[in-house]
């Protein structure tokens, strides 16, 4: 039992939770613990009788059959891939910008009165994780066929119209809208592996302080700097003004130099 605590504590903070939290709710459907009808997302019953929790479970109740498995592999495997890479050492960013992303979510759906909206976050990472991979990288369609890894989302979405029809597309859809907006926002477009946020709402991706001290990280973002991991990028006047501040000298020293004519 705690090698099996261990390894789940190797997890990424917010691909455990996201984990967890799918494997309590649909288990809990599952297993009739829970009725179903009371984890799914109905606005009139949210507005009028304040069962807010709904807002939360209507993203984690996953199939109840077997297509739960490939679901659940799925989901973590695209946001470990994101929070591990894109996200290292910044937890409290993805979260932040996870959480941002649900409400648009919840919003983009109401038009087809969703009730449940973990299709639609799963496509939204997997779009996401997909824009922000090297170019000219590979991935596979069900072991099956070997496709570059940026038409990957549209495979999912066609598959999700042959197996489950226009209602399950249509919020398939929901989902890559909003990883696109995600993706186009906050890091920009041609921002690839290895890059950092240079998106026009850039700033609003970043996690506020209470956020990140309690993932217990520090705010390490330079007033002109952005960083990605261990890399941080600063404008050269900044370098420049952060020495003289310092005292530290930078560069080669040479001398006060003599105007011409000078004897």
């Amino acid at each position: 039992m705690a090698e099996i605590l261990t390894e789940i504590l190797k997890i990424p903070p917010v691909t455990r939770f996201l984990v967890v939290s799918s494997l309590g709710i649909t288990l809990s459907a599952i297993t009739n613990l829970v009725s179903p009808y009371r984890l799914v997302f109905i606005t009139q019953v949210v507005v009028n009788k304040l069962e807010l929790w709904r807002l939360y479970t209507s993203f984690f109740l996953g199939s109840m059959n077997l297509n739960y498995i490939f679901e659940l592999v799925m989901l973590y495997r695209n946001s470990n891939t994101l929070e591990s890479t894109h996200y290292e050492r910044r937890s409290s960013d993805y979260a932040w910008q996870l959480f941002l992303a649900s409400i648009a979510l919840i919003g983009v759906n109401r038009p087809i009165q969703s009730f449940l909206h973990g299709r639609a976050l799963f496509h939204t990472l997997t779009y996401l994780m997909c824009s922000l991979s090297p170019p000219g990288a590979l991935t596979s369609v069900m072991g099956l066929v070997t496709i570059p890894i940026v038409y990957f989302p549209y495979a999912l979405l066609g598959m999700d119209l042959l197996m489950g029809g226009t209602t399950a597309a249509a919020q398939g859809v929901s989902g890559m809208l909003v990883g696109h907006a995600w993706w186009w926002l906050i890091w920009g477009s041609g921002i690839g592996s290895g890059g950092v946020e240079q998106g026009m709402y850039a700033g609003w991706g970043r996690a506020p302080a209470w956020l990140k001290s309690w993932f217990g990280e520090r705010n390490e973002y330079g007033r002109a700097g952005s960083r990605r991991g261990s890399v941080q990028a600063f404008a050269p006047r900044q370098r420049a003004e952060e020495a003289a501040a310092s005292g530290r000298v930078t560069g080669y020293s040479w001398g006060s130099g003599r105007r011409l004519g000078d004897s």
